[in-house]
């Protein structure tokens, strides 16, 4: 058997070829292990432009009702600046 395997790994063509791979797989730039690392990161590069994509649509819905209704505009200043009337006090409560 031992035999039969040498023989087959003799042959110049078989040598050549096993060869190519275990450089192709192992020690090229473009390697199975670095494949698999840009896969990864492909992923969740995806996740993040799906994430992205979600929060810039929320924002310009946002937008879009702060520039039009000026009650909503009045309530964010308050809210997110403290922002207030010359007749108002503001109690802050941490």
């Amino acid at each position: 058997m031992l035999a039969k395997i040498l023989h087959i790994l003799k042959n110049k063509y078989v040598f050549t070829s096993l060869a190519f791979f275990i450089w192709l797989f192992i020690f090229d730039k473009n390697n199975l292990l670095s494949q698999v690392d840009l896969s990864q990161k492909l992923n969740q590069l995806k996740l993040d432009k799906e994430f992205y994509m979600s929060e810039i649509k929320a924002n310009r819905i946002e937008a879009n009702e702060l520039l039009t209704n000026p009650d909503n505009l009045e309530k964010f200043a308050r809210e997110r600046y403290l922002m207030k009337r010359d007749s108002e006090d503001i109690f802050l409560i941490v």
